[in-house]
């Protein structure tokens, strides 16, 4: 399909040929601009950022790089290639074609999938918009802005779907996505993990590495999808997405860097007295980053999951390689805790706990990361190492919310966890030696934080003391 990156709104789904539609997103515009300047970055609107911007979906040639100001950033909707012989690889209708409209009796299933996943982006923007006034480094901040305004663009992917397939009700949702909060009481985002806070960079690298795999691991579930737009809108929001991965797992890698090359210099194995972040603070970040994102995948045991598999609306990722894409009489086993809190053996329908294949392959996904991690921090010769916790730690949602695990995975009293919680999760010092160690931007070209390394290159090309950002 050809791209109009001369329209009012860049897209190749051919919005003049629906002039309706057309007039309904340019009306949802402003609106969207007014909360980009009202709780999107703060502090650069008016500065020019070198970012990226897509302008087509191939492989090759697919984004511009130049400096633009947020505000005026071409905010697009496009689609993946269309593939007129897709068929559906999942549940009950695995083998069917794709449908191209929504069908009436998962009109409300999808409404729902789509508003679920287009409420996360905007709210990561909100999360982190006060970031750019303690950023470690030229180059971070402008990785900082891409991820957002690409958050952004996939907001307009899935309000796209909204106002194209749902009518009235889905105006009035792109209109509540703009309505919503991060962290407000009375008008919270829909999922917890996107209305915790973001305080400083050690947040936005674990929010990145964490909460971004997540929407990647949920991507590549809505890729499968039976309803056609919907799987080309993921797979495009993933190729941006790689990104956002990139930003949080090499910001972590360059911490821990540092942060061991700092303690292999103290006595105590400190970091903290020589500007860096201590790696354990670095692990306590990393608990609960981790644990809040398993729940993001739901429970263990899900109806609503079991629906959406059977009816081709959200497979696993990468469905193809799992052998059995029906899953119609497979169990599996699940170990959780019993009354008395000591672990079971449970088992389900293997539909019912669909949220698991997910889960697994993310946790092995982060797995890889974490390696990457004790690599570097290893290749300093200091022995600490950083592991993930169990994913039954510090859970809020599923069959392991209400029971109490230690970081290994142990069950234990709920008097207990709370004694060891300032141990296992950032506490009260973490935060404010954090703090205290990001209290100034660094804004020179080339210049970097005490507590970060350099990246191994910059950015499209360009030297580590390009001007990233323009303050003239």
């Amino acid at each position: 399909m050809a791209i109009d990156l001369s329209a009012k709104i860049p897209n190749n789904v051919d919005l003049d040929r629906d002039p309706k539609l057309r007039r309904a997103l340019e009306a949802w515009q402003p609106k969207y601009v007014d909360w980009w300047k009202e709780v999107g970055p703060v502090g650069y609107q008016d500065k020019e950022i070198f970012l990226r911007t897509a302008i087509d979906v191939g492989s090759d040639g697919w984004a511009h790089f130049d400096y633009v100001r947020m505000p005026e950033y071409r905010w697009g909707i496009f689609l993946s290639e269309n593939s007129p012989d897709r068929k559906i690889g999942f549940g009950d209708v695995a083998s069917e074609t794709v449908w191209q409209d929504v069908p009436g009796e998962h009109r409300a299933s999808l409404r729902r999938l789509i508003v679920t996943q287009a409420d996360t982006e905007p709210a990561s923007v909100e999360q982190q918009r006060l970031l750019g006034a303690i950023c470690p480094s030229l180059y971070d901040l402008r990785n900082l802005f891409q991820v957002n305004v690409e958050e952004g663009r996939h907001l307009w992917a899935m309000v796209y779907l909204l106002h194209r397939y749902f009518g009235r009700d889905g105006r009035d949702e792109g209109d509540a996505l703009l309505e919503r909060r991060a962290g407000d009481r009375d008008r919270p985002r829909i999922l917890a993990t996107f209305n915790d806070p973001v305080e400083d960079w050690l947040d936005f690298f674990m929010f990145t590495m964490f909460t971004d795999r997540d929407g990647k691991f949920q991507l590549l579930s809505l890729a499968e999808s039976g309803f056609d737009p919907l799987a080309r809108s993921a797979q495009f929001m993933l190729t941006e997405e790689a990104h956002h991965l990139f930003v949080g797992e090499t910001g972590i890698n360059r911490i821990v860097q540092r942060s061991a090359e700092l303690s292999r210099q103290d006595a105590n194995g400190e970091a903290m007295p020589h500007g860096g972040i201590d790696l354990p603070v670095v692990q306590r970040y990393l608990n609960l980053w981790f644990s809040s994102c398993l729940d993001l995948f739901g429970g263990e045991v899900s109806s609503n999951a079991a629906a959406y598999f059977a009816s081709g609306l959200k497979g696993r990722p990468n469905e193809a390689k799992f052998p059995d894409h029906v899953e119609k009489n497979e169990v599996r086993v699940l170990e959780v805790a019993d009354d008395q809190d000591r672990l079971v053996k449970r088992e389900v329908a293997a539909r019912l706990a669909i949220n698991e294949d997910t889960r697994d392959a993310y946790i092995r996904d982060c797995a890889r990361a974490v390696e990457r991690w004790n690599r570097s921090i290893e290749s300093t010769g200091l022995p600490y190492r950083l592991t993930l916790p169990s994913r039954r730690f510090n859970r809020r949602i599923g069959e392991h919310a209400g029971h109490h695990f230690s970081p290994s995975g142990d069950p234990i009293s709920a008097n207990l966890f709370e004694q060891k919680r300032g141990e296992w999760l950032p506490n009260a010092a973490d935060r404010a030696a954090v703090r205290a160690l990001q209290q100034k931007p660094v804004t020179k070209p080339g210049a970097f934080a005490s507590w970060i390394a350099p990246p191994t290159r910059g950015i499209e090309g360009r030297p580590l003391d390009f001007e990233y950002v323009r303050f003239t």
